[in-house]
């Protein structure tokens, strides 16, 4: 391959992988490490797992480990706008050349292995190859990494000493790949601990804790339970949630999420308990972790993008039920409404009964988002019309459809936009090019 390689001709390849190859076994991962000098082993790493909230839980840990000095590296998937967003270093994007370089390398490697029979790694594999890559490159202290998918068998558990492990909120999603039950699900999220590395869990549902603390006696590791009851409310606005976290690490000490999702306050009961773990000699003082949780931004999870304007990546049953928590609250203050599209691997049916039979909406456009996992906004809109009698509109485009809700929900009224991170991406960008045209004109 030639060292001219452009970055758009990377992210053409990266995005041309899922058409020629598959998941591979996690060897093959470790190998792809070994050959790149096992960068992963050059900096400390926290290892965080979870259906829900676990991007969240990255960003408020990142946020703070920042704010005390250290060069911190965050991980995530998926992006919304930017294949980049995947990888950044004290909360800034690496840059396209930083991009190209480590896919130049990752690539050689690749094709060596290859040469020598191995198999050519998925997407996502090539992609956290290349973030390990890029965070030696970049000279960081701390990475925190999120899982792709599941724990056991995911290219992050290629990781073979982490500092830290964090599991969150564990429900039913992905069954085809992680079981059909929370017991089968919650072990795969646990294969990401290590011989006695500390984990810290959300324990809310018992079933699932339950498979955790197991497996963390199995490998010694001291397990730390987190608990949404060690947290009291204290005010709630459209823009936020303050509350006082009250546990073994932290006395009654005042929080603000910058969020107004509820479920945005376990996220970061998970990460300050994490980062008290991390931290053990409290090098870190308390009131330095709770500014940066004020601080913190996290793109699409209950984001403000307008006035009365907010993107929700809930994109499953579960996710559903955390974003109607808040949707319930802000609904006995101002008329609400709401866009909605999915992708098809999805329990879309039962999202749209949550929806409409836990909260009163106004009105309803439904759209297609998702690329070659789209649902007709159609078949969505069959399924409302079964449920509510607000009126429903049918949109393909994601952009008109946007414009459309925006003059549905009224000077007054609150927009959620939600159901899918394709939509949330989509909405983003249309967002950002609206904006740069205004500029322009």
């Amino acid at each position: 391959m030639t060292e001219r390689m452009t970055y758009d001709k990377a992210v053409e390849y990266l995005e041309d992988v899922p058409r020629f190859t598959k998941k591979t076994e996690l060897s093959n991962t470790v190998e792809l490490l070994r050959r790149l000098g096992h960068p992963e082993e050059k900096y400390e790493v926290i290892h965080v797992a979870g259906t829900n909230g676990k991007g969240s839980v990255c960003a408020f840990m990142a946020s703070a480990l920042e704010a005390s000095g250290r060069k911190t590296g965050l991980f995530t998937s998926p992006h919304l706008t930017d294949i980049r967003e995947r990888f950044q270093v004290n909360r800034r994007m690496v840059s396209r050349e930083e991009f190209t370089d480590s896919f130049l390398t990752v690539r050689r490697a690749v094709e060596e292995m290859e040469q020598e029979g191995f198999q050519h790694p998925a997407y996502f594999e090539f992609l956290f190859a290349m973030g390990m890559l890029m965070f030696e490159r970049a000279g960081i202290d701390v990475l925190v990494m999120e899982t792709g998918l599941g724990g056991r068998l995911d290219a992050t558990s290629a990781v073979a000493h982490p500092k830290l492990s964090v599991i969150t909120s564990i429900s039913l999603d992905h069954m085809q790949y992680l079981g059909n039950t929370i017991s089968q699900i919650a072990a795969e999220k646990a294969g990401i601990l290590k011989e006695g590395v500390p984990v810290v869990y959300d324990a809310m549902n018992r079933e699932a804790a339950a498979v955790i603390a197991g497996r963390a006696r199995e490998l010694h590791c001291l397990a730390i339970p987190v608990y949404r009851l060690m947290a009291q409310t204290t005010r709630r606005t459209d823009k936020s949630i303050d509350f006082v976290l009250n546990n073994r690490y932290y006395e009654y000490r005042s929080v603000t999420v910058p969020f107004p999702a509820d479920y945005q306050v376990m996220n970061c009961i998970a990460a300050m308990t994490a980062l008290r773990i991390y931290d053990r000699d409290k090098l870190i003082p308390d009131e330095l972790i709770a500014q940066a949780m004020e601080r913190t931004k996290w793109s699409g999870r209950m984001e403000q993008v307008l006035p009365g304007v907010f993107l929700d990546g809930a994109h499953n049953t579960d996710g559903i039920r955390s974003f109607l928590e808040t949707v319930k609250v802000m609904q006995e203050r101002r008329p609400v409404s709401l866009l909605f599209a999915a992708v098809s691997d999805k329990n879309y049916e039962e999202m749209i009964r949550e929806l409409c039979t836990q909260a009163r909406f106004e009105a309803v456009t439904v759209t297609t988002a998702g690329g070659s996992r789209n649902v007709p906004a159609q078949k969505f809109a069959e399924l409302f019309r079964n449920w509510t009698k607000a009126p429903v509109r049918v949109e393909p485009a994601a952009d008109a459809a946007f414009e459309i809700a925006l003059k549905q929900k009224g000077e007054d009224g609150i927009l959620f936009c939600a159901g899918s991170l394709y939509l949330v991406g989509e909405i983003k960008a249309y967002l950002a090019s609206r904006e740069k045209r205004c500029d322009t004109q």
